[in-house]
């Protein structure tokens, strides 16, 4: 997009899955990374490419960036013995806010 001279940009965050139906996710949400483009008089208009769709309804940002390298959600490293690292998981909860 931007060889087209368009504006574009990086999502990283969360897919909320809730009717289980996203090919990929086995579970209501999950990690994931989008791509935003700006288009003039419409603003950002997110595009999915994993899961081939326009719009986030169901796409939680956390980091915006233009470079992939600045939304790492997790970085570091680790030095020891091979079993010493024993796994990681994570768990994506997704709560629906109520106004007051």
């Amino acid at each position: 997009m931007r060889c087209l001279r368009f504006g574009a940009r990086l999502v990283s965050g969360y897919l909320y899955n809730p009717d289980q139906e996203i090919a990929g996710v086995s579970s209501l949400g999950s990690t994931h990374a989008w791509a935003e483009v700006y288009v003039p008089g419409a603003g950002w208009i997110t595009f999915d490419p994993t899961n081939r769709s326009v719009g986030g309804f169901n796409l939680i940002p956390v980091a915006v960036a233009r470079d992939i390298r600045q939304t790492s959600p997790v970085a570091g490293s680790f030095e020891g013995p091979v079993d010493a690292f024993l796994g990681m998981s994570a768990e994506v909860l997704v709560t629906l806010l109520t106004s007051r």
